[in-house]
């Protein structure tokens, strides 16, 4: 059994090559744009309430951990 190989060819090289470099810079953009959201949504889950916990411990009068997490 022989494998096949595909080579897509790229088109000619001229006018018509800025529009897809365009194409492939808007491209990169959106896959950056929703990788980093994704980023930005895992950090902002695990990170909210740690942040909480570290605010209210630092604020006036400043209450002991199991004070500070006691729901009474």
């Amino acid at each position: 059994m022989a494998s096949r190989v595909s080579l897509k060819s790229r088109g000619k090289e001229g006018k018509g090559s800025k529009g897809s470099d365009e194409k492939s810079t808007a491209q990169c953009l959106k896959e950056w744009s929703t990788w980093t959201m994704k980023k930005a949504k895992v950090i902002t889950h695990y990170g909210f309430i740690p942040l909480v916990i570290i605010i209210g411990m630092n604020s006036d009068p400043k209450p002991q951990l199991y004070q500070f997490l006691s729901p009474v």
